[in-house]
């Protein structure tokens, strides 16, 4: 199971942030500002967390299964169609389009994981899962990047269809079906107020800030990284770049460290090590020194998902009820931190540059720090 749900997170992040190591290219083919083409990545998040309440809703009524395999298959559909948009804002168009069938995967995974693995399985499982959401951002940042450098973005797009599709097959082969899932049978009035009542929960609150702030934080510093890392002292090509998201590999093993240490320690205590190692990461990259920068980037990344990990599993035991609303709910909060922090560093990194998009990092400390003791106490 745990394979087949690997090959599905690889997916739907590899499609979601492949276009962050193009956006240089896409300013210049389509000759759009910095701030203008970040809104490809902005666009396809702002229609996520629309398909996260729409497909949260129905997975609670028609089962995990039947949502994932159908909207994954739709969100790999948009890329036959990318390389021959003649306007950015068709391109923009198809990320809408996207972005809404990528929501389906994350709106029920989790619910899906919690249901079908033993519970003492379930914090590893989850943490496994979100791991392979870091493997997914890295593949696609590395690969189309690389590619894309090599060939063409164009070319690039079609490689990642490719891929998308091979993973496809193998998702929908070894997926088992749903055995222990309970579709709701109360009216959609209640059924809706079930998922929405979530955002009421004293219990879930400080968990749905968190997944706020980390994201805003963490999307400014990796969507205008390559604005940064293309100027001087570094002067690095596409290709270069593309190379840095390798730095996704100490989250991917922050995250599947966190899921076991997490059995032996308290949750809260291993997400605010995350965080603040998150923080002291994003301002490390200001060292004019490349090796120093990667050393952050590492950092950044080992915090954020060893943090976002473990939130997304407190989010799974403290909802008694419509658990996929719950992880839909955390899952939006989580996305209005990618739409709101990149669209904010875009108009930072305009007027301030690097250390303007860090800045939001710097202005999120104490919230940070207030929301880990209100949940915190609430484990207590």
């Amino acid at each position: 199971m745990m394979v087949a749900m690997t090959c599905a997170s690889v997916i739907v992040f590899a499609n979601l942030y492949f276009v962050q190591p193009i956006m240089p290219l896409l300013v210049r083919d389509f000759r759009v500002t910095e701030t203008t083409a970040g809104l490809s990545l902005s666009v396809a998040v702002i229609s996520m967390i629309i398909g996260l309440l729409f497909f949260g809703f129905l997975s609670d009524r028609i089962g995990r299964h039947n949502i994932m395999m159908i909207t994954l298959i739709s969100s790999i559909i948009p890329l036959i169609f990318m390389p021959f948009v003649p306007s950015f804002n068709l391109f923009l168009l198809l990320r809408l389009f996207q972005g809404f069938f990528i929501a389906g995967l994350p709106a029920a995974a989790i619910a899906y994981i919690s249901e079908e693995v033993s519970p003492r399985g379930v914090s590893v499982g989850i943490a496994t899962y979100i791991a392979a959401n870091g493997l997914g951002g890295m593949a696609g940042r590395v690969f189309v990047g690389y590619a894309a450098d090599v060939f063409k973005w164009e070319t690039s797009i079609y490689l990642l269809f490719s891929l998308s599709l091979v993973l496809f097959l193998v998702f929908y082969f070894l997926l088992p079906r749903s055995r222990f899932f309970e579709p709701s049978n109360t009216s959609y009035k209640k059924d809706i107020h079930g998922m929405l009542v979530h955002g009421k929960n004293k219990k879930l609150i400080p968990v749905f800030i968190m997944g706020v702030i980390l994201q805003f934080s963490f999307t400014g510093a990796w969507t205008y990284l390559p604005f940064y890392l293309e100027q001087e002292p570094f002067f690095l090509t596409v290709k270069d770049i593309s190379f840095t998201y390798f730095a996704y590999t100490a989250g991917i093993v922050g995250s599947m460290v966190a899921g076991r240490l997490a059995v032996h320690i308290p949750k809260t205590k291993i997400v605010f090590t995350g965080v603040i190692t998150l923080i002291a990461g994003s301002w490390i990259t200001l060292v004019p020194s490349l090796t120093t920068v990667i050393i952050g980037l590492c950092l950044t990344c080992l915090g954020f998902f060893t943090a976002h990990s473990l939130m997304a599993a407190i989010v799974n035991e403290r909802a008694t009820h419509h658990k996929g609303g719950a992880s839909s709910m955390y899952l939006v909060c989580y996305y209005v931190g990618v739409a709101t922090g990149g669209t904010i560093s875009g108009v930072l990194w305009n007027s301030f540059g690097w250390i303007g998009v860090l800045s939001i990092s710097f202005l999120l400390i104490p919230l940070v720090l207030w929301v880990f003791f209100g949940v915190r106490r609430k484990d207590s």
